[in-house]
């Protein structure tokens, strides 16, 4: 386990994107560090595996960007390079979801911490005593591999489709706690901010996503393992590589490559 992969997102104003966009290329080229790098005005997206002192010094190279300061990474460890290439992309947005009206870097949904959704989940209800439902915002084969032991699963092909399914499905949640969860958090939290936005009370977002929970809490209260886009097809709740998950060809929501959807 040589190879070290990180992921992170941020939602925040950036400009003069094609600039950064060289820069950060740059930077990662210089460091022989392959991956994903999306940017856009709402944000950074990122999946990069390297060696270990190439990846941080990376990263303290970008953290000096006062933008990029806070950002949190998840890590796991591969014995090899999971990304074939470097790409690094503008686009219009980090992760599509095609509501442009929707401005994560200008406030986010709550959020709920993987120690504390476990203890939700371990006795059924939030501290208030609602019911929690955990809603899926992923597509059906990442649903397929892994995903919360009765979780809400809509059957997404693609996270465009998350807004008319809330407008068909909104009273399935109704007066209940519903904690959206993706991969690594991006998907999710857009997906809080849109059902807050339609007016659901008790909505937050699985803060860091399930590599998050499953950095913390391990397998509990989750079957399967978590689908990445990446050659490691899936990672278990130790974030160890899981061979053998097959893909489907619809990436239109992943960063770049076969790639990451968050």
């Amino acid at each position: 386990m040589q190879i070290l992969n990180i992921a992170a997102y941020k939602f925040v104003a950036l400009d003069a994107l094609p600039e950064l966009k060289a820069g950060v290329a740059q930077a990662l080229a210089a460091r022989h560090i392959k991956g994903s790098v999306l940017l856009a005005d709402e944000g950074i997206n990122l999946f990069l595996a390297a060696g270990s002192a190439a990846i941080h010094d990376f990263l303290a190279w970008l953290r000096r960007d006062a933008r990029f300061e806070d950002l949190d990474i998840k890590e796991s460890w591969s014995a090899t390079q999971p990304f074939g290439k470097l790409l690094v992309r503008v686009k219009p947005e980090i992760i599509r979801m095609n509501q442009p009206a929707l401005r994560p870097s200008a406030g986010r949904a709550p959020a709920v911490g993987a120690d504390t959704l476990k203890r939700w989940l371990d006795k059924g209800t939030d501290d208030d005593g609602r019911p929690v439902v955990m809603l899926d915002t992923r597509n059906t084969y990442e649903v397929d591999a892994g995903t919360f032991r009765q979780a809400v699963d809509w059957r997404l092909e693609k996270f465009t489709e998350f807004a008319q399914a809330v407008k068909e499905r909104h009273q399935e949640l109704a007066g209940k706690t519903v904690v959206s969860f993706c991969t690594g958090g991006i998907r999710c939290e857009k997906a809080a901010l849109y059902l807050q936005q339609s007016g659901m009370a008790h909505v937050y977002q699985l803060d860091g996503g399930i590599l998050k929970y499953f950095e913390v809490c391990g397998q509990a209260h989750f079957d399967g393992d978590c689908f990445v886009f990446d050659d490691r097809r899936a990672v278990d709740s130790a974030l160890r590589p899981r061979l053998g998950v097959g893909a489907s060809s619809d990436t239109a929501d992943a960063p770049a490559m076969p790639s990451w959807a968050g």
